[in-house]
């Protein structure tokens, strides 16, 4: 029924605006008491073997919702009304604003693909702090926060305005994300590099820690997959040198050659981030190499081309504790999660493994070895 709805009306709609259109169901949904308890049974089935323990937190199942999707914290319980077991919010820019010029969300509709310059639009941290605050949840989540730089602000600058988000969201965060792998903020990846990511991400961490003090929040890093396999290194050992909790691979691409692309040249050619099918090997190649580099020392979030339960599974197998998808929840719609988590409790029945966290890296130390 959701292919069928999808090719007849959501394909005919901009879609930016079928994705605000949706937004505004899941938040319906999700405010309706009797209905949303309906769609949680339905959509958000509970795999006691998939209960998770990562980041110092307890998580119901490995599989969340990338950053992206709700960048103001605007419909957490209506994504985990659907079954995302975290919702990471953002990215939350110290400064609101409204991104990059219309049109700047592009569907590839052959390739499984989205391409986005949407250019960080977001209400600002202050607000979406409120937002959090004021927050009476009604399904237990975790929520993660995503924070990357104001577009106006000069990349000399960008640790301070890291620290402002930073001062505003960590009490309110799980766990917080220093997003410098968008490709949509002009000299944002240049923070990628370590000679500027080192001072960057311990202005954060001393932030976060001055901020609040009952408890550690847990910081983590999101990187592009286009960074070269020496720099991959160089940031997975920086992460270790700085006690970083985590890292997510990976972001966009800014790469169209050797995807096998076949969509519309003219789409093809848009610039922005490319997410979903295309970077699915890319990404998984990136965790493989993490992995390899940091071992169980930090937790890895593998996003990036999920759109099933091999593909979450093989990330699992990669290294990544947790998994994130977006792309893909366009295209297959509101049973997502549930056809992931049901196929991942499944294969966990029948591999080798007692646990979950048995079967995180397992393919990589194979490898190694």
């Amino acid at each position: 029924m959701y292919s069928l709805l999808f090719r007849l009306v959501f394909t005919k709609m901009d879609p930016e605006k079928a994705h605000y259109l949706v937004f505004r169901f899941i938040r319906a949904a999700a405010a309706t008491p009797v209905l949303r308890t309906f769609v949680a049974a339905v959509l958000a089935p509970r795999f006691t073997a998939l209960r998770t323990e990562a980041l110092g937190l307890r998580f119901h199942g490995p599989f969340g919702l990338a950053a992206g999707f709700d960048k103001n914290a605007v419909a957490v319980d209506g994504m985990a009304m659907l079954g995302f077991d975290h919702v990471e919010i953002g990215t939350v820019t110290a400064q609101a604003q409204p991104g990059n010029p219309k049109k700047r969300l592009f569907r590839l509709v052959p390739d499984r693909a989205l391409i986005n310059r949407m250019g960080f639009n977001n209400e600002g941290s202050a607000a979406v702090a409120a937002r959090l605050a004021a927050r009476n949840p009604v399904f237990k989540t975790v929520v993660g926060v995503n924070i990357g730089k104001t577009k106006v602000v000069p990349e000399a600058e960008a640790a301070a305005d890291y620290v402002t988000s930073t001062e505003r969201l960590a009490g309110h965060a799980d766990y917080l994300v220093v997003n410098v792998s968008s490709p949509n903020t002009p000299g944002l990846r240049n923070l990628q590099a370590t000679e500027s990511l080192r001072p960057l991400l311990t202005a954060v961490r001393e932030a976060a820690d001055r901020t609040v003090t009952h408890r550690r929040v847990p910081l983590l890093v999101k990187i592009a997959p286009d960074l070269a396999d020496e720099d991959v290194d160089a940031v997975a050992d920086l992460a270790l040198e700085l006690g970083l909790d985590g890292i997510i691979a990976t972001n966009t691409t800014i790469a169209r050659e050797g995807l096998g692309l076949t969509s519309d040249p003219a789409l093809i050619k848009e610039t922005g981030g490319l997410s979903g099918a295309p970077v699915k090997a890319r990404s998984l190649e990136v965790l493989r190499r993490l992995y390899a580099r940091v071992g169980d020392r930090i937790t890895l979030i593998g996003v990036g081309g999920i759109e099933n339960a091999e593909d979450a599974w093989q990330r699992i197998l990669a290294g990544a504790t947790l998994v994130q998808g977006y792309s893909a929840f366009i295209y297959e719609g509101p049973f997502y999660c549930r056809a992931i988590n049901k196929g991942l409790a499944a294969r966990l029945a029948t591999s080798p493994y007692a646990t979950l966290a048995e079967a995180v890296g397992a393919d990589t130390r194979k490898a190694a070895q």
